[in-house]
C-alpha cells in the first residue's frame, strides 16, 4: 500500500443514523408548510447525510415550486444540527447563530456568503433544529486526501495557487472590516464582562472541559498555560472573525472564491484568531505530508506571505502571530481530541493507554509550545 493510499483510506468519522428517504418526506411536508399547498411543491433529495455528522449534517437538494405565478426549480443545502448518536465534535450546534452571521455578513460586506432561506428551530419536523440556504457550485479543497497531496489545489499552477491565496486572504480581511461588530454580532458571546479574546479563550477551556471528562491531556495543559504567560501585551480591535478560516471551506470558481461556508466557530475576536487558524490549517496538511513522504506545496499559503498580503489588503499589521498560531494549533488539538474519541467510540482506532497519542498533530503543538517548531522549518517557511 503505498503511502498516498494510507491517508485515502483514513476514516472521515462521520456518522448519521437518519434514513433518506425519511428525510426526504419530512422536509418536503416541511417546505409545504412554509410555502402552502397552492406552491405545488415538488422535491428530489440528492445527498443524504449517510456519511457526515463531524459537524452540521448536510442535505443536497433541489425544490421545485410556484410562486407568483412563476414555477421555478431551487437548488438548496439545508444544515442539520447532527443527533447525539453521531457523538459530535461539538458540545451545542447553534444554528440560529450560523443562519444570523449568514445573513448578516452577506448584507454589510462584499464577501460571498450563500443566501439564506429559513431557520427552523423546532426540532419536530426532522428530527433537528435546521435552516436553509442557497446551493453554490464551486470545487472545494479536499481534505481528504489532503488538498496538498492530491487533488485539483496541486494541480494548479503556482500563478493560479497565488491567486487562489490572494483572493481568500482580501475575503477574510474584508469579514474584519465589517465596522461596530461587537456590537451586530454581540449574540456570538452574551457574557461581556472579559476582553474578546480573554472570552474566546475561556471558551476553548470550557470546551476542553467537557472533552476531557476523566482524562488529562498534559500537552494541552502546558499550552493553555504557555499562553497565559505570555498573553499579548495589546490585544488589539475586536473583529468578527470567521472562525473556521480555511480554504477548505471555501467554493472557488477561477481560482476565486464564491462561496464562503461553515460558520459554527464564528466569534468576535482579534483578527490573528482567523489569520493564524488559516496558516495553521495549511501547516497541518503540510506537517501529513511529511510524515508519509509526499511532497506537499510548500510555497502556498505561508506564513510570511499571508501576513504581508493581510497588511497590504486591509493596512493592519498582524502582531504576536508566535501567540495566535500556538493558540490556532491548540484550538485544533481540542477538536482532533475529541476526532480521536469519536475514533475509539466508532471501533475506528484502539483506546491509547495515553489519549495524546489519539491527537494527529500533538507533536506540532509539542514544538511550538517548547519554541522549536518554526525553527525546525527551511527559513522560507517560517
Amino acid at each position: 500500500m503505498s503511502d498516498a493510499a494510507e491517508v485515502r483510506e483514513t476514516p472521515t468519522l462521520t456518522r448519521s443514523d437518519r434514513d433518506p428517504e425519511e428525510l426526504r418526506a419530512r422536509f418536503g411536508e416541511w417546505l409545504t408548510s412554509r410555502l402552502g399547498a397552492d406552491a405545488d411543491t415538488v422535491m428530489e433529495l440528492l445527498k443524504a447525510p449517510t456519511s457526515n455528522g463531524m459537524s452540521s449534517e448536510t442535505l443536497l437538494l433541489d425544490a421545485t415550486w410556484t410562486e407568483d405565478g412563476e414555477r421555478a426549480t431551487h437548488q438548496l443545502v439545508a444544515r442539520v444540527a447532527p443527533p447525539p448518536t453521531a457523538v459530535p465534535v461539538f458540545p451545542e450546534y447553534h444554528l440560529d447563530r450560523q443562519h444570523e452571521v449568514m445573513r448578516l455578513v452577506r448584507e454589510l460586506a462584499d464577501v460571498p456568503v450563500p443566501r439564506t432561506y429559513w431557520l427552523e428551530t423546532d426540532p419536530a419536523p426532522l428530527g433537528a433544529p435546521f435552516f436553509v440556504m442557497e446551493r453554490i457550485e464551486g470545487q472545494v479543497p479536499p481534505d481528504v486526501m489532503p488538498y496538498d497531496m492530491d487533488g485539483w489545489v496541486r494541480e494548479c499552477t503556482a500563478e493560479q495557487r497565488q491567486a487562489l491565496v490572494r483572493s481568500t486572504v482580501e475575503v477574510i480581511g474584508r469579514i474584519h472590516g465589517i465596522d461596530r461588530a461587537e456590537e451586530r454580532f454581540g449574540f456570538l458571546d452574551p457574557d461581556r464582562s472579559a476582553s474578546p479574546l480573554r472570552a474566546h479563550v475561556e471558551g476553548q477551556r470550557q470546551y476542553y472541559d467537557w472533552i476531557r471528562g476523566d482524562d488529562r491531556y498534559p500537552s494541552i495543559e502546558a499550552a493553555f498555560e504557555w499562553l497565559e504567560e505570555r498573553w499579548p501585551e495589546d490585544e488589539g480591535e475586536a473583529v468578527l472573525c470567521w472562525g473556521d478560516a480555511r480554504i477548505g471551506n471555501v467554493m472557488y470558481r477561477d481560482h476565486r472564491p464564491v462561496a464562503v461556508l461553515d460558520w459554527e466557530m464564528a466569534a468576535v475576536a482579534p483578527r490573528e484568531v482567523d489569520l493564524a487558524w488559516t496558516i495553521f490549517m495549511h501547516r497541518f496538511f503540510e506537517d501529513i505530508c511529511t510524515q508519509f513522504g509526499v511532497d506537499g506545496l510548500p510555497d502556498m499559503l505561508r506564513r510570511a506571505d499571508v501576513v504581508a498580503l493581510y497588511a497590504q489588503e486591509t493596512g493592519h499589521e498582524p502582531r504576536d502571530m508566535d501567540w495566535y498560531l500556538t493558540y490556532a494549533a491548540l484550538r485544533h488539538a481540542l477538536v482532533m481530541a475529541r476526532v480521536g474519541q469519536r475514533q475509539v467510540h466508532f471501533g475506528e482506532a484502539e483506546p491509547k493507554d495515553d489519549p495524546e497519542d489519539l491527537i494527529m498533530h500533538i507533536p506540532t503543538l509539542r514544538a511550538m509550545v517548547s519554541g522549536t517548531y518554526w525553527e525546525a522549518l527551511p527559513p522560507e517557511l517560517r
